[in-house]
């Protein structure tokens, strides 16, 4: 009986003694194995971005614009149009919802700041007080506007990172005075960097009162009463969709809402973000589906490698049956040959596939994500193939007769 430890050993020494051949035949399975390392980590980045995104606008929040949910995922008007939500539905949301952290109406704007020669255009939002919490925010430096700043409509404002860095570059921003649309206004505060958000960059943004806003900023079309969103944060991720349906219901009755369309859409991020992430998750399915094609060409290469090895080398399969090698002895050893050129090629090609992953993710600006189970996985999959694809040719050299091998030239 041959041991184990020699089979494996003579496998070697003959992967050794045609290393190019050895080569390129576990070149398709090192192909297949970076291609699919490399996007299952590209989706999973993305499923990352996403995630990041989203919960950067804030946990357990749900958005109320005007306007109708057109079927392809998009807003647009209704009877009531882009006017159809006032400071008085913020106020019956949150006195007659429950389950709610913070209730936040919200006007938008876009004006230029104009401080020390350097000017900037930027997104300006009129917000309360409870835009912080609604939005889970938070002031660096300074401090925020309080209830009587907004009662008052008093000319003060708080400043995102990117307009800070572009109007005072070399100076400290609070206290300073910025010029926007003709008037003057306080720099009180400065907010925690948020980062990108998909395409925007949610440091490019200044908040100030939301009445001063409306009666000095936003020369708006309707009620001087309407409101462009109102944010709401629920006091649960389990109380979001009965704050969904609450909220609906509500506006409905006090917008007097008898058909099926509202004049109005409440975004709950909680279910965008599921949604983009089944959705990212089926695209890295198919994807990863695409490259595993690859691994099954380098298995067919492996098979047909090892056939082209079992009629090159049956005088030598005929010597080692006449010297008592039995045929599992030969199906082992031309099965370890198999898995051994399978397996390198399947650890060489994760080498590659992270090293590609890295390469997209950091050319999309994406994390990098590559789990040990991946990587795992990798190197299961391609044992498996060699395994597969190295049954049949480990078949015939094993049932190989003796005395036939001998006499082939």
């Amino acid at each position: 009986m041959i041991r184990t430890e020699d089979l494996a050993m003579s496998a070697m020494r003959a992967l050794r003694s045609n290393p190019l051949r050895s080569a390129l035949t576990a070149l398709g399975v090192i192909i297949g194995v970076a291609s699919v390392v490399a996007m299952v980590a590209l989706g999973r980045g993305a499923q990352a971005r996403i995630e990041q995104s989203i919960s950067s606008l804030g946990s357990n929040l749900l958005i109320v614009v005007p306007g109708a949910m057109r079927g392809g995922g998009g807003v647009r008007g209704a009877a009531g149009g882009w006017n159809s939500l006032t400071m008085g539905d913020a106020e019956a949301i949150q006195r007659e919802v429950e389950g709610l952290a913070a209730v936040a109406p919200s006007q938008r704007g876009q004006a230029q700041i104009v401080a020390e020669g350097l000017n900037w255009n930027t997104r300006v939002e009129g917000v309360t007080p409870a835009y912080l919490l609604a939005r889970d925010w938070s002031v660096a430096e300074g401090r925020f506007f309080e209830d009587r700043d907004v009662a008052q409509a008093r000319r003060v404002i708080v400043l995102g990172k990117t307009v800070a860095e572009n109007v005072f570059p070399n100076t400290d921003p609070i206290g300073q005075t910025i010029r926007l649309s003709g008037g003057s206004y306080e720099v009180i505060g400065l907010l925690a960097s948020k980062g990108q958000s998909g395409f925007e960059d949610q440091d490019d943004i200044a908040l100030a009162p939301l009445t001063t806003v409306k009666r000095r900023l936003t020369g708006r079309r309707g009620t001087a009463d309407s409101v462009s969103q109102i944010s709401v944060k629920a006091a649960s991720e389990a109380g979001i969709a009965r704050a969904q349906e609450d909220i609906t219901n509500l506006l409905r009755q006090r917008h007097r809402i008898r058909g099926d369309e509202d004049d109005f859409t409440v975004q709950n991020l909680n279910s965008i973000a599921e949604a983009s992430q089944e959705a990212t998750k089926t695209f890295t399915a198919l994807l990863a589906s695409i490259s595993a094609v690859s691994l099954l060409v380098g298995g067919i290469g492996i098979m047909n490698i090892m056939l082209v090895s079992v009629t090159e080398r049956t005088r030598e399969i005929g010597l080692r049956k006449a010297l008592g090698a039995r045929k599992n002895d030969i199906l082992q050893q031309f099965g370890l040959e198999a898995v051994a050129l399978s397996v390198a090629g399947g650890v060489i090609g994760l080498a590659i596939g992270v090293l590609g992953a890295w390469a997209i993710t950091a050319a999309a600006q994406l994390p990098l994500t590559v789990s040990i189970d991946t990587a795992f996985l990798a190197i299961a999959f391609s044992g498996a193939v060699g395994v597969i694809f190295g049954a049949y040719p480990a078949w015939r050299a094993a049932r190989l007769d003796p005395i036939e091998a001998l006499r082939r030239e």
